[in-house]
């Protein structure tokens, strides 16, 4: 369970010593509470994303459905910044290997907000919605070794055919 606190810390390899690592053992969750803000913030997200789906059903519209979905989303993706912090979360989102999936989704959700709240379009929020699901899943393939290589072979050989 260590082994496992110090990956998803960012402190596998890291020993840190003097006033600096004293500072930042005293200033940062424990492991407890970080599991538990994991735990509501992530299923907070889940409950805006049932709540999307119940206004998409009883008629409230598309734009009620965009924004709880995105909100959803946002959370889900922030509950993250609890296991490991927020500025190790964010030098993993903007590595080499993620960037452009990040950038695209972080657009997506913004721009799904915007059409949805302020332009009021449901139809864009709607094209915003499938580029931040498509987005979102070939930025969490990115976390599992050889996946988006998998996924890539996969949609090659449906084409191929």
């Amino acid at each position: 369970m260590d082994k496992l606190k110090q990956v998803l810390s960012g402190r596998e390899n890291e020993e840190e010593t003097g006033i600096m690592g004293t500072l930042n053992e005293a200033s940062t969750l424990s492991w407890e509470t970080r599991i538990k803000g994991f735990a509501i913030c992530f299923v907070v997200g889940i409950l805006f994303t049932l709540l999307a789906s119940f206004a998409l059903f009883l008629n409230r519209g598309l734009t009620v459905f965009a924004a709880f979905y995105t909100i959803g989303n946002i959370l889900s993706l922030l509950s993250t910044c609890f296991l490991m912090g927020p500025v190790k979360q964010i030098k993993k989102m903007f590595s080499s290997t993620r960037w452009i999936a990040t950038c695209i989704m972080l657009a997506s959700l913004v721009l799904t907000l915007v059409a949805a709240l302020v332009l009021k379009k449901a139809l864009l929020a709607l094209l915003f919605i499938i580029i931040q699901g498509l987005a979102m899943t070939w930025y969490s393939l990115s976390y599992i070794p050889y996946a988006r290589d998998a996924v890539k072979k996969t949609f090659n050989a449906c084409i191929d055919v």
